[in-house]
């Protein structure tokens, strides 16, 4: 059996600059946490092909005595915690003392510091691993660290580095986490000599926000804030218009530092559900702030995850704010122009086009002129046909006026004065230029009954108003969210409406499908569908919904057990519960296509207020959408 030895400093350092250096990013988030730690208002970033080649940090902070900067490369050396205890009280970023020695481990370091209170600055080298000596040097207040030639040491690790490309992808998300956390410090970015960022010091955190994420997400968020204690949630999460494929535009942030919590990120979709898609993620960023003794930061190299003392609580707190905001926020879809959107029909006013529109009518004007000569031959026909039907062409004398029109159509023409005008329409036939016509039909047409809340148009969409402008609405999401809502509530409260079979149906199934439904037997029989084993790969039902009359029984299972089988995990009760209100809902809403009568319009639109998130249907689509008076001006070029 081997001996067992004590490992040298050296190759301690490189075992944890494993775990915590593991590309150019985590060396730009240490060094980034040391200057905010240090008090710092500007920090600045350059890096060299993605970082694997040079990462400068120069901040004017604080600063490192002279004295203190042996230690400051030294593995387990700092200023910020002296005993064990104060690790359940940690305030700052950085505790171990680890993370510049580890990174002079694996490349060659350069470190000038300056106190405010010094004439001059200090600086030590670390050549992978090999300290030199402390020289004087010239430096502004502050701290610069140069790291060069990552990994230069440990080939194998070099090897796996991506493209320079990738890694600046990455230590951009560093530098993005840092910067969000810290609008009032003055933060740049650059990269190979060119300047990527920019971001001068801010007190309205939805400045930051816009200046990584653009002014469209910036104006779709909402902003929430709530107590509970000594516990405080605030920060702003995006309209459910916006949503990604992905969690990464989730930051959250306990105590200016950004983790990662399975938990807060399920709250986060939980407070979205039934506004998103399925696969889409909510956008959010949210501030968390606690005492530090109730949360553990030292559980994982990099503090990225963190151990909550009541996560339960926060959960709740989380979701509970947000659903609360939403509920008393109008979530509806609204029609907007993109930022930097040509004005609809802008080509037209193009100097081009002006010119050959002109030219176009002139042409126009030349032929209309050559044709006059031939029609001069029948101008007194034409006007012995129009004084018969005695119509009145002649320009008013004073000003426009506008006349209301009765709805009550007149008698037809009398025959006398048709067949007189039909004489000089036949004297008109004979002439090249005219055809004949029969005579004009003045059937009065049939006023369709409407609504007086609104009304359908191709069959699937109703249209109404409201006080910021014109709402259209889909008719199939619209009544799948009212129908899930009384649903719910009768799901909730054990009054579900089930239709009993006078004689049970057996409905074969997959040896799968069949233990699937068995298993879920009372979820089933909460939705009223009673089912029974029947032998073998056969299940009787005995009840189903009764919205779902016109669904066979067998279909209808058939579907509920396909829901069932293609979760990817086992559901809890209340999500399975939750997917198949959905699917009812869904099957039992009217169609695109059906047409309405105007009773059922009003009895949609009416319903359409009295129902929680009426705005979305239960699978996250919208139901209606915003067209504001201010954006029909702008399309209308009334503005």
């Amino acid at each position: 059996m081997p001996s067992i030895c004590q490992l040298p400093p050296s190759v301690v350092n490189k075992i944890a600059a494993g775990e915590v250096i593991e590309r150019p990013a985590s060396v730009v988030k240490e060094l980034l946490e040391n200057s905010v730690d240090a008090g710092a208002t500007r920090i600045d970033v350059s890096l060299g092909q993605g970082g694997t080649d040079l990462i400068r940090v120069v901040d004017d902070g604080c600063g490192i005595a002279a004295a203190d900067l042996p230690l400051a490369v030294a593995s387990h050396a700092t200023s910020k915690i002296a005993s064990a205890d104060d690790l359940f009280h940690v305030g700052t970023f950085g505790f171990r003392g680890e993370a510049l020695a580890s990174i002079g481990e694996v490349s060659q370091l350069v470190l000038r510091s300056r106190e405010r209170s010094a004439d001059a600055g200090y600086e030590i080298e670390v050549d992978g691993g090999r300290r030199s000596e402390i020289a004087p040097c010239g430096c502004p207040i502050g701290t610069a660290i140069e790291v060069r030639n990552l990994f230069f040491n440990t080939p194998v690790r070099r090897k796996f580095l991506r493209a320079s490309q990738t890694e600046i992808g990455h230590a951009s998300e560093a530098f993005t986490r840092l910067a969000l956390a810290h609008p009032r410090v003055h933060f740049t970015l650059r990269h190979n000599d060119r300047l990527l960022l920019d971001l001068p010091p801010v007190a309205n955190w939805r400045e930051r926000i816009a200046a990584f994420f653009g002014h469209d997400i910036e104006s779709s968020l909402i902003s929430i804030d709530n107590c509970d204690g000594d516990v405080r949630i605030h920060g702003f999460v995006a309209d459910p218009q916006h949503s990604r494929g992905n969690n990464r535009m989730q930051y959250l942030f306990l105590n200016g530092r950004h983790i990662r919590d399975r938990s807060l990120q399920h709250a986060l979709g939980e407070a979205y559900r039934g506004l998103l898609l399925t696969g889409r993620f909510p956008i959010g960023f949210l501030r968390l702030e606690l005492p530090a003794e109730s949360v553990d930061v030292n559980v994982h190299p990099t503090k990225l995850e963190v151990r909550f003392a009541d996560s339960g609580r926060i959960y709740s707190l989380l979701l509970g704010t947000i659903r609360k905001k939403f509920l008393a926020t109008d979530l509806t879809a609204r029609v907007q122009t993109p930022l930097g959107a040509a004005e609809p029909g802008a080509e037209a006013a193009d100097s081009a086009a002006v010119a050959r529109h002109r030219r176009e009518l002139v042409d126009w004007a030349k032929g209309a002129l050559a044709t006059t000569a031939a029609s001069n031959n029948v101008a007194d026909a034409e006007q012995e046909a129009q004084s018969l039907l005695e119509l009145q062409f002649d320009r008013p004398s004073g000003g426009l006026e506008l006349t209301k029109l009765d709805r009550v159509w007149e008698p037809a023409l009398t025959s006398p004065r048709l067949e007189q005008a039909g004489e000089a329409a036949g004297r008109l036939a004979g002439h090249p230029l005219v055809e004949r016509a029969s005579p004009p039909r003045f059937d009065p047409p049939q006023p369709a009954k409407l609504s007086h809340l609104g009304f359908q148009i191709h069959n699937r969409y109703l249209v109404t108003e409201n006080t910021e402008g014109m709402v259209v609405i889909d008719q199939h999401a619209l009544h799948e969210r009212i129908l899930y809502e009384q649903l719910r509530e009768k799901v909730l409260a054990g009054d579900m409406e089930t239709q009993r079979l006078l004689v049970p149906e057996p409905v074969s199934l997959a040896p799968a499908e069949a233990a699937a439904a068995l298993e879920a037997k009372e979820v089933l029989a909460q939705l009223g569908i009673e089912v029974e084993p029947f032998g073998g790969d056969t299940v009787l039902v005995s009840s189903y919904p009764a919205m779902l009359a016109n669904l066979a029984p067998a279909d209808m299972l058939r579907q509920v057990v396909e829901q069932l089988i293609t979760s990817s995990r086992t559901p809890e009760r209340r999500d399975l519960v939750d997917e198949l209100l959905h699917m009812i809902s869904c099957k039992a809403a009217i169609k695109a296509g059906d047409r309405l009568a105007p009773e059922e319009v009003t009895s949609l639109l009416e319903q359409r207020h009295h129902y929680q998130d009426s705005h979305h249907c239960p699978h996250g689509r919208p139901t209606a959408l915003v067209f504001t008076r201010e954006e029909l001006d702008r399309r209308f070029k009334r503005t």
